[in-house]
């Protein structure tokens, strides 16, 4: 929905069944991780095993973004839960050191032909003054280097201009905010906080310091942003009867790394399978061979 503001390559597998449509990441792919300065005139360039690469602060804001969400949150309290349990949970887990986060199936129609199903998330709930709930995402926004990017120095204009911030930071990161409205709008969030989060020392990237927090509506967000969700919806809308016109199998979207164009691709049967299609197309195997015995 908002990968026309992408630079980076990205990809997505897409299974059509029937009449049905399957979109999903590939396994151990770095479709998760969160880009930084990626839509920045001179975005990070530095190589190799670099703390400033492209993908250690990829790595290194992901893990800032994960950490950040479960700071947010009242621990030793009682839980907000869903009716069903966590689907990504298992028994021999445990509780304590899974993160919190809520997953929520929502639906919509898209004309009288396509029913669209979604599951998004949520990072945490607030409780107004009269015990109403409220859903809310929680996203951060890291500073690695002000020095790059045309970046503005947090410490020193976070408080007093932190429209400037936000505004560079727009600019900087164009798709990675759009993209968090976007999942926001979709999973029904009443919130979107954002963390304030810099490096202890420039230099150092395992330590980071929390500088403040900012909540917005995401529709009030994705007017600020210049994020148009009627044009959200038209892209996907655009994807989806691209790929209802496929032949049953299963393909892969791919950004082109060079153009603002995606490209899809037809795949091999078998082409990305994950470990528990392997198992299950193993059993199957064992059983047919017991029969045939």
């Amino acid at each position: 929905m908002s990968c026309t503001r992408s630079v980076y390559s990205w990809d997505i597998v897409v299974q059509r069944v029937g009449s049905k449509l399957f979109f999903d990441k590939r396994d151990n792919s770095d479709f998760d991780l969160l880009t930084v300065s990626e839509t920045a005139n001179e975005p990070p360039q530095d190589e190799g095993n670099s703390f400033n690469s492209p993908r250690n602060l990829a790595m290194e804001a992901t893990y800032i973004n994960h950490n950040f969400s479960q700071q947010c949150l009242r621990m030793g309290k009682e839980r907000y839960n869903f009716p069903n349990p966590n689907p990504f949970v298992e028994d021999d887990m445990d509780k304590n050191e899974i993160a919190s986060v809520a997953y929520r199936y929502r639906r919509w129609k898209l004309g009288d032909d396509i029913d669209l199903i979604v599951r998004c998330e949520h990072d945490g709930v607030m409780t107004g003054a009269n015990g109403e709930v409220s859903f809310i995402n929680i996203k951060t926004l890291n500073e690695w280097d002000s020095r790059h990017c045309n970046g503005v120095d947090w410490r020193q204009k976070l408080d007093s201009q932190r429209g400037a911030v936000i505004a560079t930071e727009l600019k900087n990161n164009s798709y990675k905010l759009a993209r968090w409205t976007c999942c926001a709008l979709l999973a029904g969030s009443e919130y979107l906080k954002l963390g304030y989060v810099s490096r202890y020392h420039v230099k150092d990237s395992s330590r980071h310091v929390i500088l403040g927090t900012q909540q917005f509506k995401p529709n009030e967000f994705a007017s600020q942003i210049n994020l148009s969700v009627e044009n959200a919806w038209g892209i996907l809308r655009c994807v989806i009867d691209i790929c209802m016109k496929l032949e049953e199998g299963k393909y892969l979207i791919l950004k082109d790394p060079n153009k603002q164009v995606i490209r899809v691709y037809s795949l091999p049967d078998g082409t990305f399978s994950s470990d528990e299609d392997d198992e299950d197309e193993e059993e199957e195997e064992e059983e047919e061979e017991e029969e045939e015995t």
